[in-house]
């Protein structure tokens, strides 16, 4: 009993001890750039004594919270020289970090932010990042620095070829992209239908495209999110840069508002290659203007503030006979706010307008269409314990979409005002994500979305006979319109239809050992918009409509699973991925589907399904005077639109078709080398399958008229693309003292002069009277140079 007594005693006394020495701190605080006080997305916090550390979020805040004792921590980020300190760890402690950039990696080229072991262990998966100084060393067409077409170069990642708009991911559609700037919706990202993107790479700070094991704080689209966030400003001092190129030139500065709290940021680019058409005797005219803004002001340590704003216009003219203008513009106030040490908040406020017109001189009338909507995002990340981290918050959208408008630009025209009815929807959703480190070797993530969709009330909706506006005539096997039996009439408070769905976000992380792990992820998502096109590439023509009475919103699920690994001190790393998706509910038209000034879209549209699946491969070498990277992917993607009933043949027969944007092989390899301080060069060598294509078998006559035929949907295909191309950097004084530096760049788009086929037609030659195919390619081998310069 004494001997019992005695132990009982020690361990009362041992007791606060043991307390103590589970007593846990928080250590946080922002880092930023020294030279500009621009926060730093994606630096790593490491401590490499216990293997553990975090990353600074979106706004350049990290918390991590750790047992009491005394640490070496590292902070590093790429192209910035690494700091190392110990700090005692006894309170909770808030310690900003101010980066120096290290002079010889001005002209890297890497795709991560950094290549960690804290890499490897995270769930995260799918996910690439490009650094603007990638982007900006690689070869473009026409001198032009391109966001978009430099993730098309990584695995997975494609469009419809050259001289067209958006990007297809995984095998899913352009309109299956959700692209933010600065959290706004851009609904159109391409300049001058395609050849350009609508980012400006001078004012961009961040970019992160996530092809699966997509986030819950995401939602609205079915294939990827492409995030991009601007440049604060620096608040140090005033600096301006900017590029002269052959057709377009740019010019950003930026400054303190008040010197280390406030800043701004005013970007401009302008195409101006149609001011030399008139020497050429070309009447036509097509130039666009681009305009970035952004305001920041640190309140105090817990409060900063942000107003952020795009405006994009692309103009272009035939003759004086017709005139096309369209764009983007977007607001977006955002509210930083630290609660505490451990919980962090976003608040935004957003607006985004998509606009279309159209002036046709020659019949007397102007078009407009266009999509609006108003945004409200609350998010919250809670840095709980080192091992547990949350994030949650609300998101609410409120959608006008403008199908059309006509009217006539003169009162003797003839035409009457014509207006498509508007569409109006709300759609909101609330999340939650958990990252939950398990054990030294097993990581995870999960969480869920909740989404709804209210179609809210209209002028005027159509009835049809048993709510079906497709019917099928069994005599001739087609599809036709059907005639309404009636209308609707709503008050804009009205829902004439609602949708909710649940979707569930896992990925998993299994670490083998320091420098390898497996990966696996499901997530499900939801999009109840549409895109109304049935080109292979989106045109500014086409409009977007919400899900509703006759349109069901799309549902996805894909599943991924992949390894990666870090060799060789980290130079070298390898990530392989296999997925596997589908969609419901993916809208299809039926053969003449009339899509354009059509104010009963859903007599030409059904609801089908898609699917892809496929195998991703990414070789990189991430230091040394060579850089650069391989990728490699081979994949599927399909639609189909079976018959509603036995007695209906569906779309195609019902059968499997491959989509406008499957591409079977898909290889790009990127890479760089840096001569000396003057002279770097970089290059690019890309390989596609041909696009899918539905050609004539045959040709009949009917009443004098030849009629062609047609096989299968999509069964054919274009020649394989094929490219390289190559720039060179010349920085004439590297190391000069001067305020103004400058560099010249000279690229050449297409060495080798390869015409690829951007589409195939078929004719009847005027002199032997046969048919023949003609084949359309836009760029041969492009020249270009230009100027980029700061001070």
């Amino acid at each position: 009993m004494v001997l019992s007594l005695r132990r009982i005693l020690f361990l009362f006394l041992l007791f606060p001890l043991f307390l103590l020495s589970q007593e846990k701190f928080t250590f946080s605080g922002t880092i930023t750039d020294n030279q500009s006080n621009e926060t730093l997305i994606g630096v790593n916090i490491i401590f490499p004594d216990i293997q553990s550390g975090t990353m600074t979020n979106e706004y350049g805040f990290y918390s991590i919270t750790l047992p009491s004792g005394t640490y070496s921590v590292q902070i590093s980020y790429l192209g910035f020289k690494t700091i190392s300190e110990t700090i005692v760890l006894n309170s909770d402690l808030s310690k900003n970090f101010k980066l120096i950039e290290a002079a010889e990696s001005l002209d890297e080229v890497v795709i991560t932010e950094d290549v960690e072991k804290l890499n490897i262990k995270k769930p995260q998966m799918s996910v690439n990042s490009l650094s603007i100084k990638t982007i900006k060393n690689m070869p473009v067409i026409l001198g032009e620095v391109d966001v978009i077409k430099s993730i098309t170069l990584l695995p997975g990642v494609t469009n419809a070829g050259e001289g067209s708009s958006g990007f297809n991911v995984r095998g899913g559609a352009a309109d299956q992209n959700l692209i933010l700037l600065d959290e706004a919706t851009i609904f159109n990202s391409s300049h001058l239908f395609g050849f350009f993107s609508v980012f400006n790479p001078d004012a961009i700070k961040d970019i992160k495209l996530y092809k699966g094991g997509i986030p819950a704080k995401y939602g609205g689209r079915v294939s990827s999110v492409l995030d991009i966030y601007q440049k604060e400003g620096n608040s140090s001092e005033f600096h301006m840069n900017g590029g002269i190129g052959l057709i377009s030139s740019r010019l950003l500065a930026e400054g303190p508002i008040k010197k280390d709290k406030g800043s701004f940021l005013l970007g401009g680019r302008s195409s101006y290659a149609h001011l030399f058409l008139p020497l050429f005797d070309i009447d036509n005219i097509a130039y666009f203007y681009d305009l970035n803004t952004k305001l920041s002001y640190r309140l105090n340590e817990k409060n900063s503030i942000f107003l952020s704003g795009y405006f994009g216009r692309d103009v272009f003219e035939l003759a004086d006979s017709f005139e096309n203008t369209y764009g983007n513009t977007v607001v977006n106030f955002r509210w930083n706010h630290l609660f505490s040490d451990k919980l962090f908040s976003n608040l935004s406020l957003i607006y985004s307008d998509y606009y279309y017109g159209l002036k046709l001189d020659f019949v007397e009338f102007d078009w407009e269409s266009g999509i609006r909507n108003f945004n409200l995002k609350y998010d919250f990340k809670h840095y709980i314990n080192n091992n547990f981290k949350l994030e949650y918050g609300l998101n609410s959208i409120y959608y006008k979409f403008n199908p059309g408008e006509i009217n006539p630009t003169t009162e003797d025209s003839g035409i009457n005002p014509f207006k498509l009815i508007d569409k109006y929807a709300f759609e909101n959703a609330i999340y939650i994500d958990a990252e939950h480190k398990l054990s030294n070797k097993l990581s995870v993530s999960y969480g869920a979305r909740f989404s709804t969709f209210h179609r809210l009330g209209q002028d005027e909706l159509n009835v049809y006979e048993n709510d079906n506006p497709v019917l099928f005539n069994e005599d001739l096997g087609i599809y036709e319109k059907a005639d309404p039996i009636g209308t609707d009439n709503f008050s804009r408070s009205d829902v004439i239809e609602s949708f909710a769905n649940i979707e569930p976000r896992l990925a998993i992380a299994y670490q083998l050992n320091d420098k390898s792990s497996i990966k696996a992820s499901y997530n499900r998502m939801s999009q109840y918009l549409h895109l109304l096109s049935n080109t292979s590439s989106p045109t500014p023509l086409d409009v977007w409509t919400p899900s509703g009475k006759y349109v069901k919103p799309q549902l996805l699920d894909q599943i991924a699973l992949g390894y990666f690994k870090n060799f060789n001190d980290d130079i070298f790393s390898l990530e392989i991925e296999s997925f596997y998706k589908k969609i419901k509910n993916r809208i299809d038209y039926i053969d003449g589907a009339d899509l354009i000034a059509n104010n009963a879209i859903e007599q030409v549209i059904l609801n089908g399904e898609a699917r892809a699946y496929g195998l991703e491969v990414l070789f990189r070498k991430n230091e040394g005077k060579l850089k650069g990277w391989l990728a490699y992917t081979l994949s599927k993607s399909e639609q189909r639109t079976p018959g509603r009933t036995t007695a209906e043949t569906g779309i195609n027969d019902g059968n499997w078709y491959n989509t406008a944007f499957d591409k079977t092989h898909d290889i790009s390899l990127t890479g760089s080398y840096e001569l000396n301080k003057k002279w770097s060069f970089s290059s690019n060598f890309i390989f596609q399958t041909g696009q899918p294509a539905t050609l004539p078998n045959g040709q009949y006559q009917y009443n004098g008229i030849v009629i062609p035929s047609f096989e299968a949907r999509n069964s054919s295909r274009l020649s394989s693309y094929h490219r390289l191309d190559l720039a060179v950097n010349y920085n004439p004084k590297p190391n000069s003292d001067k305020k103004l530096k400058g560099e010249w760049v000279f690229g050449i788009y297409n060495l080798y002069n390869r015409r690829n086929a951007a589409s195939l037609t078929f004719r009847e030659n005027r002199n032997s009277g046969n048919n023949e195919a003609v084949r359309l390619a836009i760029f041969g081998i492009v020249p270009s140079v230009s100027y980029n310069f700061k001070f």
